[in-house]
């Protein structure tokens, strides 16, 4: 698919993307170059830069959420199965691994799962604004961690893409070591829940790998030949 303005041909799939509505085939969409006077720029008086942020818009709360942390716990599953598998191969006790850190005041892996799925559920509850399912951060067992992991996507399977409408805009408070924080939905999505989910997800791959167990970057991708 091409993209024609004026006599610059713009191959770029950004904005073959954003300017699909625009489309009737999928044959190559002619634009007269823009900045000029023909009737299409008084018609569409937009830059690419507007289109593309315009475009950006298109991409709702719900598939930016909850998609994206399901992917994360999922590899994050694999992960721990990979931990487990290796322990029982070495014959390794279990909470040799489970209690393993990076360094001493760093959290052990057992916190990192804690914490990457309190993240994850904390995001759908609040985007949502639903109340936050309570855990009781006792698990003790890879097994334990597992079934953490897959209520927490229960419940963000739970969550409905039209109760994420207008999140983006919701005022979200959030209160850490007695400090408040607020953001508007799509500032504590982007700077605060996500950064955070992949720290701790990170930070367990990392504990594992260093501990011998075989991962690679596509542990940590995931398959992405399939969805989440």
């Amino acid at each position: 698919m091409m993209l024609f303005a004026g006599n610059h041909c713009l191959s770029d799939a950004r904005l073959c993307i954003l300017l699909a509505p625009l489309m009737i085939n999928q044959g190559p969409i002619i634009i007269p170059a823009p900045k000029s006077h023909h009737p299409f720029w008084s018609r569409n008086p937009l830059n690419f830069d507007t289109l593309f942020m315009k475009a950006a818009i298109m991409l709702s709360t719900y598939a930016a959420t909850i998609p994206p942390l399901k992917r994360a716990l999922g590899n994050l599953a694999s992960i721990l199965e990979k931990g487990q598998q290796y322990a029982d191969t070495k014959k390794i006790e279990h909470q040799v691994l489970l209690n393993a850190r990076l360094f001493a005041d760093m959290y052990p892996l057992t916190r990192q799962v804690q914490i990457a799925t309190d993240m994850s559920k904390g995001a759908g509850a609040r985007l949502a604004a639903i109340e936050i399912p309570k855990y009781e951060d006792n698990e003790a067992s890879f097994s334990e961690l597992q079934a953490r992991i897959n209520k927490t996507i229960a419940f963000l399977d739970s969550i409905k893409p039209e109760q994420l409408e207008g999140a983006e805009t919701r005022e979200i408070t959030i209160s850490i070591r007695k400090t408040e924080l607020k953001f508007s939905g799509q500032d504590y999505l982007l700077k605060w829940v996500m950064p955070n989910v992949y720290f701790h997800v990170t930070t367990a791959y990392n504990i594992l790998r260093h501990n011998g167990v075989e991962l690679g970057k596509q542990d940590f991708l995931g398959h992405l030949s399939r969805g989440v």
